[in-house]
Formats: structure tokens, C-alpha cells, sequence
């Protein structure tokens, strides 16, 4: 028998399957507008092209998945130098998923299943984080991270993203419309 979890808990657990969805929504955005040139085109530097970073982002995705909650399906790693924008964005929705799956469980969304994940592994030689908002906080960091040199890329490159996209990854409330949460952000319910 698991012991029930406490109401804060499954508050955050709810919200955090929200964002999370709201968060992938955001990187669906940027490559969907992404012009097709854009996508492998040589950075300045020594830097990842935008395709190695989206492929790591996913990579880094299925790591979380195996080590946190093995028990899930992992989806299968991209290459990053053969992935392709519809590759990324099908890769990144299903690693979504099961992040999303992840974070319901570790945090007592409904519909968990007892507790099995009890802490985050980022990563192997990293310390593991409890499972509360840190894991969460981190996902979602990592993320941010690397949808900026996204942004920042592109416009070096000279492929700007359109005003309605730069503008719309902070529109969280048409956000959580389009991954089905109508009731936006704040209504974890």
C-alpha cells in the first residue's frame, strides 16, 4: 500500500506535467519556424550547430529517463549529424512524454505509480537531487539554456526568427491552450 501524498506535492506534480508540456511546446515553435537553411548551417566558432543542440536536448532527455525511471520506455538518442528538423521535433515530443510521465510520477500527479522514482540522476558522475521542485527546476533550466543559443544562432546566422514566434514562447497562456491545459498556467488542475 503507498502512503497518499501530500497536497502540495500533487499540486506541483500536476503543474509540472503543465510545464514541461508548455516548455516542449516552446522548442516545437522555434523549429517549426526555423528555416530549413538554418538548421545545419555552420555557427561562428567552435559552436553546435542548431541541429546538435535540439539532438541534445533530446539525448540529454533519454539520459534523465534511464537513469531516473528506467522502468519507462526510453526513446531512442538522435544523431546530430543526421537528424532532421521532423526527426527532432517527432524525438522531442516523445522525450517530452515520457519527461512528462517522469515528473508525474517523482512528483504524485494523479495517476502515479507508487513512488518508484525517489531521485533525480541528471547524470552518472553527477549527485542525484531529491524528487521535488530542484528536479524540476533543473529540466526546465537545462532547456532555457539551450533554446537561447537556439534564438541566439539563428540570428547570427541570419535567420531571425518572426516577431510572433521570438514573442510567442512567452506567451504561456496560449501555450498551455495549445497542449490542451485551457485553463493556463496557475490552474494545475
Amino acid at each position: 500500500m503507498t502512503k497518499p501524498q501530500p497536497k502540495s506535492h500533487t499540486q506541483l506534480g500536476r503543474a509540472a506535467v503543465q510545464m514541461f508540456a508548455a516548455n516542449d511546446r516552446m522548442n516545437q515553435m522555434l523549429i517549426e519556424h526555423l528555416d530549413p537553411a538554418a538548421w545545419k548551417a555552420k555557427p561562428p566558432g567552435n559552436a553546435r550547430s542548431i541541429a546538435a543542440i535540439f539532438t541534445h536536448v533530446h539525448n540529454v532527455r533519454t539520459k534523465w529517463i534511464r537513469l531516473t525511471a528506467p522502468h519507462l520506455k526510453v526513446p531512442a538518442q538522435l544523431h546530430r549529424a543526421r537528424c532532421t528538423p521532423q526527426q527532432a521535433r517527432k524525438g522531442l515530443a516523445e522525450s517530452a512524454a515520457r519527461c512528462a510521465e517522469m515528473l508525474a510520477e517523482a512528483l504524485g500527479a494523479p495517476g502515479n505509480h507508487g513512488g518508484r522514482i525517489q531521485k533525480f540522476r541528471r547524470d552518472a558522475w553527477f549527485a542525484t537531487f531529491p524528487v521535488g521542485p530542484e528536479m524540476l527546476y533543473y529540466m526546465l533550466a537545462h532547456e532555457a539554456h539551450h533554446r537561447g543559443q537556439v534564438c541566439m544562432l539563428a540570428n547570427q546566422l541570419g535567420f531571425k526568427f518572426p516577431h510572433a514566434v521570438a514573442d510567442g514562447i512567452w506567451n504561456w497562456e496560449k501555450l498551455w491552450k495549445e497542449c490542451g491545459y485551457p485553463a493556463g498556467p496557475g490552474n494545475a488542475s
